[in-house]
This record gives structure tokens, C-alpha cells and sequence, in this order.
């Protein structure tokens, strides 16, 4: 029950302005053009989407019969359709979602992706940045996740290079970060 109302009182607690502190306007620029030169070197698509904390409708599901885990991953998930990261010409986009109120990631990836990249290693790549985000070190954090995402979809997506030039690429999803 204490720690129900814990996790209740935490994401109550945080707003839109917390987001905003935690990204603040340079680092979303920073990330922004991190995202559009990665996407420079393959066909693939990445967004990253930082909220502060689950919206009420979700909360009101925690402790019947549903951890906050499983309500974690169902945001992103629900994120992943909003921001139409599934909405891909190749169904290869990647969602980074960062909930601050549990310092938690989820990385969610369209089918494509899904198909050359197993959970268990989607699990490692999460595990190895949990304590950049417990450590509120967000940048680094969320730059290592679009590092490893972006390794992911030059392995399996890199874009084919013509005689030196770098091919054209259309630009799907803005590469800004949400913030919600």
C-alpha cells in the first residue's frame, strides 16, 4: 500500500516543467541533431519521447493485477502508435521513451527492426543505460541509446552508397524530441 502510494504521489508530483528542466532547450536541439545524422546513414527512423510521468489513466490500473512495469511498457507502446513511429515506409522506426517519474527506458521497434533484433538484446541495451537515468544524467543516457539504436539500423538498414555520395533519404518523423 505505502509503496502504491509512493509511485501514486511521484507521478502525480511531475508535470510537463519537470520534462522541460530535465531536457532543456540546448539538449533538445543537441538530441535533435544527433537523431537527423544518424538517420543520415540509414533508412531506418528514430524518436525519442521523454514524459514526465503516466497519465492517470494508467495509475488507476497499478496494483490490479498490474505491475507498474507492465504499465511502463504499455505507454510506450501507446506512444509508439501516437507519435506513428509504426507508420514507417519500411516499418524500421524505433521509439526511445524515457518516463522520468521511474528513471525507466523502453525501447519499442517496428516489425522490421523486430525481425533482426531479439528482446533479450533489446533488454541488454535498456539494462546498460538504467543507471545513466537513475543518475538523472539524461544526455548521456539518452545519446547512448540512440547510439546503440542507430549501430542497430546501420547493420540492418544502412543506406547503400552511389560513388561516394551519400544517397538521399527522406526524413519521415521529425527528429526533435516529444516531450510530454
Amino acid at each position: 500500500m505505502i509503496s502504491k502510494l509512493n509511485v501514486l504521489t511521484r507521478h502525480l508530483w511531475l508535470d510537463a516543467s519537470d520534462t522541460a528542466r530535465a531536457i532543456p532547450p540546448d539538449l533538445l536541439e543537441r538530441l535533435a541533431q544527433r537523431v537527423a545524422a544518424s538517420e543520415r546513414r540509414h533508412t531506418g527512423e528514430i524518436r525519442i519521447c521523454v514524459e514526465s510521468s503516466l497519465p492517470v489513466s494508467y495509475l488507476w490500473r497499478l496494483g490490479r493485477n498490474t505491475p507498474l512495469r507492465v504499465l511502463i511498457r504499455e505507454r510506450a507502446m501507446t506512444m509508439f502508435g501516437k507519435l506513428r513511429v509504426w507508420d514507417t515506409e519500411h516499418n524500421n522506426g524505433i521509439l526511445i521513451y524515457l518516463l522520468l517519474a521511474e528513471h525507466a527506458i523502453e525501447i519499442v521497434a517496428d516489425r522490421s527492426v523486430a525481425r533482426h533484433v531479439s528482446p533479450d538484446q533489446w533488454q541488454a541495451m535498456v539494462a546498460r543505460m538504467a543507471n545513466a537515468f537513475r543518475e538523472r544524467r539524461y544526455e548521456d543516457g539518452l545519446t547512448q541509446a540512440l547510439e546503440e539504436c542507430s549501430a542497430l539500423l546501420m547493420q540492418h538498414f544502412a543506406l547503400p552508397l552511389e560513388a561516394g555520395l551519400a544517397p538521399a533519404n527522406s526524413n519521415e518523423l521529425p527528429d526533435t524530441p516529444a516531450l510530454q
